[in-house]
């Protein structure tokens, strides 16, 4: 086994977002296929359901109650949980807290056991090899759960050293060209429900960043939140856009 720090004996639990399984299921498995490239045992529990996200988002908190206990019942046995999202790993993480006892063992272990797959792969494997190659231009999208929950990169409004570990892991592709956008960490307007009840001001927000990748002549856009690509997909085939939307997974799994 490659990464030591894991261990032989370690159990990773892979989390698929609900709307991931439903219309996205090429990033789904090229998430699976990504880990698996990587010699890390791993199982799909199949009792996972939607993390509650969607109804949070909505001010339905408390329907979301049984969904949380049930992602916890179910992933608490695993050493490690990835997930190829960044929102819904903050969902998990920092918006489970009220409806668990501040000593429960299975939440505190199972909030500071699951990760956004990127930063899995970046910080906990130290990734410095992946034997694959995606000969293109590629514009990342830096989604704000992501970016700025996680840590997955510096925000540009906190002026401090950049730092970007998309972009780190993309640099481990042969082949690839990474473009400079001039707005990498700019919001794209999903916001979940927000794209329902404001969708004026959400499809604005999309088109700029799709301006942006246009461009810098990106050929692909990718980034770790399937959510926010959805968006931006949906206004690409709309206005019929010479780009492609594709999932960082897929990149780094060598799915082209």
């Amino acid at each position: 086994m490659p990464y030591g720090t894991l261990g032989e004996n370690m159990k990773v639990g892979l989390f698929i977002p609900c709307f991931m399984n439903e219309l996205y299921p090429k990033s789904c498995v090229a998430t699976l296929k990504l880990l698996k490239n990587l010699d890390l045992d791993v199982d799909y529990p199949l009792e996972q359901t939607c993390c509650g996200q969607p109804m949070a988002n909505s001010g339905c908190s408390k329907d979301m109650k049984s969904l949380a206990i049930n992602f916890v019942e179910t992933f608490k046995k695993y050493d490690y949980i990835v997930a190829p999202t960044g929102s819904c790993v903050t969902m998990i993480k920092d918006h489970y807290k009220p409806f668990f006892d501040e000593d429960n063992e299975d939440y505190n272990k199972v909030k500071t056991s699951i990760y956004e797959v990127c930063e899995f792969l970046h910080d906990v494997l130290k990734v410095k090899e992946l034997n694959v190659s995606f000969p293109h231009k590629v514009g990342v999208h830096n989604s704000c759960h992501g970016h700025r929950a996680l840590g997955l990169g510096s925000p540009s409004e906190l002026n401090i050293a950049p730092l970007n570990k998309l972009k780190n892991l993309l640099g481990l592709v042969k082949d690839i060209e990474i473009v400079d956008l001039k707005r990498d960490d700019e919001c794209c307007g999903f916001g979940g429900t927000f794209c329902v009840t404001e969708e004026a001001l959400s499809v604005a927000m999309g088109k700029d960043r799709i301006k942006d990748h246009l461009e810098a002549q990106a050929e692909v856009m990718t980034g770790a939140d399937m959510s926010c690509l959805m968006h931006m997909e949906g206004i690409i085939n709309r206005d019929g856009n010479p780009i492609k939307v594709m999932h960082i997974t897929e990149i780094l799994a060598g799915e082209v």
